[in-house]
């Protein structure tokens, strides 16, 4: 038990800790960004079939 707060407490002194941090903090971010842009890339594209398949004759 010793020997694990040994080292969770050096892992807290060290700068990797921050480090790590920031870069989940960065890679949240961009997920959030690709989310985003893929739904408002997704609810373009179906409009634009919709509209496209609204102008078509319907073949009845």
């Amino acid at each position: 038990m010793k020997w694990l707060a040994l080292k969770v407490r050096r892992f807290l002194q060290s700068e990797d800790g921050p480090t790590a941090v920031e870069y989940a903090v960065m890679l949240a971010l961009i997920v959030i960004v690709c989310l985003t842009a893929i739904q408002a890339i997704g609810t373009n594209a179906s409009s634009t079939f919709q509209n496209i398949a609204n102008t078509l004759p319907s073949g009845k």
